[in-house]
Order: structure tokens, then sequence, then C-alpha cells
């Protein structure tokens, strides 16, 4: 099985006993520390554990059922968004940015935010781009 490439994009992340062989050789060090030096690292610079741990436990010849909506090789897509959110203790609403990426929102946008009670819908009207002419 070929190595993939780590998203961060500085090496392969390691599977089977190359993986085995360099967490060995690491077991001193912290598990944060070993999983990135395994190249198991996002491209925010997050180390991606999960998929590092499920890589251990297949190096180890144990297969493990993927979990519904993984894809075909078990590792995980990342944070999904759950169509849910909380008002903050500061009385703040977050959308989020997986709400905006999905809706083809662009940083600088301006809305106009309509409430309507009777259905409890916040409504984000897109302002015109008269409002930036002076």
């Amino acid at each position: 099985m070929a190595a993939m490439k780590g998203t961060d994009g500085t090496g392969p992340m390691l599977e089977g006993k190359a993986l085995l062989d360099k967490a060995r050789s690491l077991s001193n060090r912290p598990e944060d520390q070993i999983a990135r030096a395994c190249g198991y690292v996002g491209p925010s610079g997050r180390v991606l554990k999960k998929s590092f741990y499920r890589a251990l436990v297949a190096a180890k010849g144990y297969t493990l059922p993927s979990s519904a909506g993984t894809g075909g090789g078990g590792l995980s897509k990342g944070r999904q968004a759950e169509f849910r959110t909380r008002v903050h203790g500061n009385g703040n609403l977050l959308i989020g940015q997986a709400y905006t990426r999905r809706m083809g929102l662009e940083p600088g946008q301006e809305f106009r935010i309509e409430i309507h009670k009777e259905t409890g819908a916040i409504w984000l009207l897109p302002l015109e781009d008269s409002t930036l002419q002076t």
C-alpha cells in the first residue's frame, strides 16, 4: 500500500512497517510529536490524531470497520457541519465558515438582518453594491 501524501505538503503519511518503525523509534516522545513526525498533519498544522491512530491499528494488522461518511479508506474527512449552533454567553450567535463557504459568501460582503418572530427565522439579505459607492 502506497503512503499518502501529508496534507500539509511536508511529506508522506507513513503506513505499515515504516509507520511502526518510526513510531517505535520515537516512543519516548509525546504522541503529538510522534504523529507529526510520521506525517499526520493537516493543512492548518493540526495533528490528525484519528488518522494516525487508525493507521497504527491497520499497521498492526487489525481491520477496523470504516465509519459512515469517512470515504473509502476509513480516513476522516475532518469536521463536518452539523447544522446546529447555540447562543453564546455573550449573546453572540456564530454561524461558522462551513456555512458561509457553502453559501458562497465572501469576506467583506454586507447583509441586512431581517427577523421573523412568527416563524423563528433570521434572514440575511445581501446589500446592493451601490452601498459601496460614494
